[in-house]
């Protein structure tokens, strides 16, 4: 004898799977037009990847809500310890960076530059600039030397004693570095324009050192003739500022360039 079965009971909660789907989809629609109305592409893609992986593992609303929210405030809130990371590998070194000790006293020094040679600065006589390299500081020919000779003016001594001040107050090395303008010299003193910017720069450190004691150990020269202008050629007043030594305050960047101290030799 077989017992009848009862009727069935149909299931009415199933269209809530496909209702789910729906929304689910729906969302995911209206993410993806948020994220490519976004200028910030790195923040779009974050998005992206946030809507995949929480599809994948099932956590879709509770991930792309808590994008939404950090897309929608992320210029306000402070960045993460990640971020910060992040942001620092991309920036360049910037004023008072531990990993370039010297900058922010060359920035200082410079300033304290600017007031003491206001008067030099105006009429052309000196030029500072703050570059990577150090605080270069840049002498023009016309203030310091007479043409075609490397002895240093007693008239530029008082210039020469404000930045010697500022020289050693730091333990930055220097860098003196002649420059001339494109024409040839040939006299009884210099063939070229090699020996002339080279004994300049070598007159420029005697007269730190002896006048201004300012230490030998500290300073280097260098003569570039007519190859590193900061003007043209091809007037006189390009000239005229192409003629100069540049008195380089040396950042930890700058230094990198210099040699070290040399091994003693091996001994057998």
């Amino acid at each position: 004898m077989h017992r009848s079965r009862g009727p069935s009971h149909e299931n009415h909660e199933r269209w809530l799977v496909s209702y789910a789907d729906f929304i689910t989809l729906l969302f995911a629609f209206f993410v993806v037009m948020f994220a490519s109305s976004q200028k910030d592409k790195n923040g779009a893609k974050a998005i992206s990847d946030s809507v995949r992986e929480a599809i994948e593992h099932g956590q879709f609303t509770s991930a792309v809500s808590t994008m939404l929210g950090r897309g929608r405030h992320q210029n306000s809130k402070p960045p993460t310890n990640a971020e910060r990371v992040k942001i620092s590998e991309n920036m360049p070194p910037q004023i008072g960076n531990p990993t370039n000790p010297h900058p922010e006293d060359l920035a200082k020094s410079m300033q304290k530059l600017q007031k003491g040679l206001d008067a030099e600065l105006k009429s052309g006589k000196v030029q500072l600039s703050l570059e990577a390299r150090g605080l270069v500081i840049s002498l023009r020919e016309a203030a310091f030397f007479a043409s075609g000779d490397e002895a240093v003016q007693p008239t530029s001594f008082g210039i020469l004693e404000k930045i010697a001040d500022v020289m050693r107050a730091l333990p930055n090395s220097v860098r003196l570095e002649g420059h001339t303008d494109s024409i040839p010299i040939h006299n009884s003193r210099f063939r070229n324009n090699w020996e002339l910017s080279t004994a300049r720069s070598i007159a420029m450190l005697q007269l730190l050192h002896e006048r201004y004691q300012v230490p030998t150990e500290r300073m280097s020269v260098a003569g570039y003739a007519e190859n590193a202008p900061s003007d043209t050629n091809e007037t006189d007043e390009g000239r005229a500022h192409n003629r100069r030594v540049d008195v380089v305050l040396l950042s930890a960047e700058g230094q990198a360039t210099e040699p070290g101290t040399k091994p003693s030799p091996m001994s057998h």
